[in-house]
């Protein structure tokens, strides 16, 4: 097996399905779009994993973020236009992350 992988991403997506989970991770293109163009994205890796593995890591990411901000004691702000892009309503948002 080779040297573990060491990247930084700045998007995701997530593909489930009954027998389990792919996370593809993404960099945007250091090049703008072209008007009107759908900006490009370059895939670094591939994440392969079973619900149960995806659930409780998705579990343990959330708990470890709240440790994080009560600890340090700052709040980690999300633009409102991301939430948008995504379709999530603000209060479930807020209703998520409450402690």
């Amino acid at each position: 097996m080779g040297e573990p992988a060491d990247v930084y991403c700045d998007q995701f997506q997530i593909n489930l399905n009954a027998y389990g989970c792919n996370l593809n991770f993404l960099i945007s293109s250091h090049l703008p779009p072209a008007p009107g163009a759908v900006p490009q994205s370059e895939r670094l890796a591939t994440v392969r994993m079973s619900l149960e593995h995806l659930k409780i890591m998705t579990f343990l990411l959330h708990r470890q973020l709240l440790q994080y901000e009560q600890q340090s004691g700052v709040s980690i702000p999300l633009p409102v236009q991301i939430l948008t892009a995504l379709q999530i309503r603000q209060e479930d948002w807020q209703a998520f992350w409450q402690v």
